[in-house]
This record gives C-alpha cells, structure tokens and sequence, in this order.
C-alpha cells in the first residue's frame, strides 16, 4: 500500500494565499494576513468563513481544520489582553489550543479581480463591468449592465434571490417602478461612494450598511429619481466571495510542488448578527399616513 502524501505545510498555503490577494493591497488601517499559527504546521482541512466568531472557531476545531480563512479581521483594533474573559481573548485561546491557524484576507480580497464586489456583480449578471472608482491601482466596487432593464422592484427580487437569505432581507430607497439597467455594486459598507456612483451613470447601487443622513442627502440630490438604493445587508453581499476565494486557492494550490492533498469547505454559520425583525413595510410609501394629529 503507497504511503499517505504528505500534508501541504501553512507556509506553502499562505503563498497561496497571499499570490491572490497581496498583503500590500490591503488598506492602511487593514490588519491582514497571518494571525495565528506555525508556518512549519501541516495543512490537511482549510474552513473559509466570512468572521472569525467564537461559533465559527468551534466548528473549525470541532471539523478538525487546520487553517481557518475569514474575510473579516479577528484583531482590527490594538488588544491588550487575550485572557478567555474577553470574546477576542478567548478567540486566539481557542485557536492557539487547538493548533488551528487563522489567516485574513479583507481589503485585500476587496479589491482582488476577482474580488468581493467582482463575485457581487457577477451573481447579479451584470455585463461590461468596469471599476466603480479607483484609489491608485486598485479598482473599488463594480459597475456593469444588465442584460435588460427592468423595474426596480423587479431589481429588488433579483437581488434577494442571488443573495443568501438573511433575517433582515434587504432595503430600498426609489420608485418600485423606476427602470433600471447600469448597475453599481460594493459588497460590504458602501455609503462613502455616492459620488463615485452618480458619476458612474449607475441607475442602482447594491451595497450594504447604509447610514440615515448619507443616504437621505443623496435621495436629495437625486430628486427622487436615480441611482436608487438597495442596501442588501454587510454579511450577504461579502460572503459570496467565500466560494471563490476558496475556488482559487484550491487552484493555485494545484501548482505547489509535491503533494497538495487538501479538503476545503464554506462554513455553515451564518454570522450575520441579526436575528429577526419586527414591522417592515409598516411604513410603506405607498400606503397611506396615519392621522399625525388634530386641532382642539
């Protein structure tokens, strides 16, 4: 009987990594790449999820992976501390124990072609992309066509119907019967771009995290007209990328010399914080105003 091949080292896997999405094109403020973990440690089970969330490291430990891949940062932000009376403290704990490495791919992955919004825009059929906006080299969101135009409510289905289901479904700001056919996308927080898509011609923007008085000023300066609004939700627009991210590791691993015998998988966990939601459509612009009042 031949000999097991030998595990691929996490050395080997973050050159991998790190050839689809280089460290150096992540933003300033970013914290990405390696977190946890022995270069010289074998690498036979890869989970990719979108959070390293204390749920998410348990099924890592509990499938028995050896690198955990997230497109969010486990340790944005200066920590002082990882003692397990900490949620972050207990995270690196739980991954130190187990042997389980943790590598983030965030800003990076964003602007990677593909990247997060290139998988968002893809999902939607949007042809002839191009960069919604550009910050040096890096290409920022997408904009593309869709095959047809079609109502913005008509959009809208579209939309949750490529998305993976969510508590909260999706937003949306413009007339259900406005016609729309350019469509502008960022997966993730994306209401610092308006200008960038009034100037792009976009008819809808899909993004998500959509705050009150940007998105109020800039139904103001449309008018009530385009680009409409679709915020689809942080979690659903990002994870997407998972699959792909994962699609092209396993092909880039197929280059590494000597054995590359590796099982990959998406977590089931859904960490869209979330849970329910109470009175939507309550409302609706197209239903009419309670009483506000009278006179005595």
């Amino acid at each position: 009987m031949d000999d097991p091949a030998p595990a691929l080292s996490l050395r080997d896997v973050v050159a991998a990594l790190e050839s689809l999405y280089p460290l150096g094109d992540a933003a300033e403020w970013d914290r990405v790449g390696l977190v946890t973990g022995d270069l010289d440690q074998p690498v036979r089970r890869i989970l990719f999820a979108l959070d390293p969330t204390l749920a998410v490291i348990d099924e890592a430990r509990e499938w028995g992976a050896d690198l955990l891949v997230t497109h969010h940062p486990l340790l944005l932000r200066g920590v002082h501390s990882v003692a397990t009376s900490s949620a972050k403290g207990a995270s690196v704990t739980a991954l130190v124990r187990a042997g389980v490495a943790l590598w983030v791919g965030h800003t990076n992955a964003d602007v990677a072609v593909p990247g997060v919004s290139t998988v968002l825009a893809d999902a939607l059929g949007l042809g002839e992309q191009r960069p919604l906006s550009s910050e040096g080299a890096h290409a920022i969101g997408r904009v593309g066509e869709l095959a047809s135009a079609m109502t913005l409510a008509e959009f809208a289905d579209l939309v949750v119907s490529v998305l993976p289901a969510t508590a909260g479904g999706i937003r949306v700001s413009g007339d259900p019967k406005g016609l729309v056919s350019t469509v502008a996308v960022m997966g993730g927080s994306g209401d610092d771009r308006f200008d960038d898509v009034r100037a792009s011609g976009a008819h809808v923007y899909v993004t998500a995290d959509l705050r009150h008085h940007p998105v109020l000023e800039a139904r103001e300066e449309a008018r009530g007209g385009p680009p409409y609004l679709v915020d689809a939700g942080h979690w659903a627009t990002e994870s997407l990328w998972l699959v792909s991210g994962r699609e092209r590791l396993l092909s880039a691993l197929e280059h590494v010399p000597g054995a590359t015998r590796v099982e990959t998988r998406v977590s089931a966990i859904r960490t869209e914080p979330w849970t329910f939601v109470v009175g939507a459509n309550a409302a609706r612009a197209d239903r009419a105003a309670p009483e506000t009042g009278g006179v005595s």
